[in-house]
């Protein structure tokens, strides 16, 4: 599966950004979509996750602040194939702690961790991921 973030930049602190992850080019089908981040010096952390029966989960610093969401027009939660399936980050409040490349992620995995990235002996519990999208929030 191929996966594109869009909807990055820079913000003032209180701002609010919304990220898209594109999802096309099938080869699984995916029970979870997932956002993590990553800042400079630190490890990567989930930070929301949808799956196909619609349950979200999210991190506890970014909870009430951060939504999770698909494109109503064809949602992953329902779609038997993964061409054009959009799932997005609302992110509002934010805070500079907030700074960050965020990834998008899928797993066809459903017993895991979502907001883990991999178990302890190594590798991910997401297949696919894309390349990132910069958010930078000022103080």
């Amino acid at each position: 599966v191929l996966l594109v973030e869009s909807g990055g930049g820079s913000v003032q602190s209180g701002g609010s950004l919304r990220l898209s992850c594109s999802a096309s080019d099938e080869t699984y089908p995916i029970y979870y979509m997932a956002w993590f981040r990553q800042a400079p010096g630190k490890e990567r952390e989930g930070v929301a996750a949808m799956n196909r029966d619609g349950t979200t989960i999210y991190a506890d610093t970014v909870k009430g602040r951060f939504t999770v969401s698909e494109d109503e027009s064809k949602t992953f939660t329902t779609s038997q194939d993964n061409s054009a399936l959009t799932v997005y980050l609302q992110m509002n409040s934010l805070r500079p702690e907030d700074t960050a490349m965020y990834y998008c992620a899928a797993s066809p995995l459903s017993d895991f961790p979502p907001l883990q990235f991999g178990p302890e002996r190594g590798g991910s519990w997401y297949t696919s991921w894309g390349l990132g999208t910069q958010v930078t929030v000022s103080s």
